[in-house]
């Protein structure tokens, strides 16, 4: 991202309402997440429940209609798509724990449809889904107080008990369970 000189911000004062209105809408029509941002800011009726319903949907379409010959790369495609919507989402609202119960929304999905894809040849889903398991687990730790772990360990130990189930494909380290300290 450009840094903002303080001739630009000076240039930007001196615009009238109209000219920032029209700067502002027509580069909201040119960039979607733009958009999305501002009508996040700006809207009463966008909320961040709205957003992460939307972003859920999203989510629960590129996981669930996930199809081709082989069905393991696929989903593995799907799941990098998903984590880029939750990147998105993190942009837009900034609110660190809907970002983390996307993490779980995306990993139940994943737990409760496709665990049989785990065991394919092809290991690329298992591993990215062990990845988004760990970084679920850092982003808990990092960024909610310890009050709240308690709300995700029951979650997160039953998807760590699958993962640890095929440690012949585990390739990311993962702690055998989620400690509440």
């Amino acid at each position: 991202m450009p840094t903002v000189s303080p001739s630009f911000r000076q240039a930007v004062k001196q615009l009238s309402d109209k000219e920032k209105e029209a700067i502002i809408l027509k580069a909201a029509r040119r960039d979607a997440e733009l958009y999305d941002i501002l009508s996040f800011e700006l809207l009463e009726e966008v909320t961040v429940e709205k957003v992460y319903e939307d972003a859920a949907d999203k989510i629960h379409e590129l996981l669930i209609n996930a199809s081709g010959r082989s069905l393991s790369k696929a989903l593995t495609k799907s799941l990098r798509k998903a984590v880029k919507e939750i990147a998105k989402f993190k942009r837009i609202t900034k609110d660190p724990k809907t970002e983390i119960d996307l993490h779980i929304y995306t990993l139940r999905l994943i737990f409760d449809n496709f665990t049989g894809q785990f065991d394919s040849y092809y290991k690329g889903f298992f591993t990215a889904t062990a990845r988004l398991l760990l970084r679920t687990i850092q982003l808990i730790r990092k960024n909610l107080h310890e009050d709240y772990y308690v709300e995700y360990k029951s979650d997160l130990d039953d998807f760590l008990e699958q993962v640890q189930s095929r440690p012949k494909y585990l390739t990311v380290a993962l702690p055998k369970e989620f400690e509440v300290e």
